[in-house]
């Protein structure tokens, strides 16, 4: 799905990645996490082709995107991409339904197949009785969510989000990050989320942890789970049997 393979990006003599390699499977969600500066945002706009490496090749959904025109790159971006970032970044003018079509009326679709896939997406929301509302007349966790429907409308291979629950209260933001996992399950899609939230990363598939531009570990899911349980268990054990040789963690 996503093949990138020594990435290098710098910017004048601050060099902000230097050497990525990672890839990502269909139907991933994966969190990338790491201190301001380790190159999280920087990583997250090459895959999205909103910026080029300065050496490296990206793959994604099979087309080598670094050998695109900037035409095709933006029809790439427009039919294979979704993006979602911490603000809405909605159009005041349009309702909820014509923020979600206009991606669709950019890729060529007729407003008949543009409105019935915004209506769909808007459904599975949970926002049908929206649809004719303008961004000023809806929460923060429902604009959030008719920007994730708008980066869906194409029907991309990839949703890259940065801190995309950023802006959100407790409620909403839990909201939200469940909502990507059930995006996942229903339409495929593979998530790319840059976020500093703990509990977001705790519950992705992966997660890449990025420090001073270089990929200083991966954790699988359920691994922060299965040492905790270790330690408890040896805690367990350790109270059962006072003499016991094992060492509590």
């Amino acid at each position: 799905m996503i093949d990138i393979k020594g990435i290098t990006k710098s910017f004048g003599s601050l060099q902000v990645l230097k050497g990525i390699d990672l890839h990502i499977d269909k139907g991933e969600v994966v969190s990338i996490v790491g201190p301001s500066g380790a190159g999280k945002t920087t990583l997250l706009q090459i895959i999205g082709t909103l910026d080029k490496p300065d050496s490296g090749s990206i793959m994604v959904d099979g087309i080598d995107v670094s050998s695109l025109s900037t035409k095709k790159l933006s029809d790439f971006r427009n039919q294979h991409l979704g993006f979602v970032f911490q603000f809405h970044q909605l159009l005041p003018e349009f309702t909820a339904l014509e923020n979600i079509m206009i991606p669709a009326f950019i890729a060529g679709k007729s407003r008949k197949e543009a409105k019935e896939r915004a209506e769909e997406l808007l459904a599975f929301m949970g926002l049908s009785d929206r649809a004719s509302h303008k961004p000023a007349e809806l929460s923060g966790g429902e604009k959030q969510r008719v920007a994730v429907a708008r980066a869906l409308v194409n029907n991309p291979a990839v949703i890259l989000a940065d801190e995309p629950s950023g802006s959100l209260d407790t409620k909403n933001k839990a909201e939200l990050h469940q909502l990507f996992f059930d995006l996942r399950d229903k339409f495929g899609q593979t998530f790319v989320i840059v976020t500093h939230d703990e509990g977001l990363a705790s519950i992705t598939d992966r997660t890449i942890h990025l420090k001073d531009g270089m990929i200083e570990k991966t954790v699988e899911a359920g691994a922060a789970d299965n040492k905790e349980e270790s330690a408890d268990n040896n805690k367990e054990v350790s109270a059962e049997e006072p003499n016991s040789s094992i060492d509590c963690i």
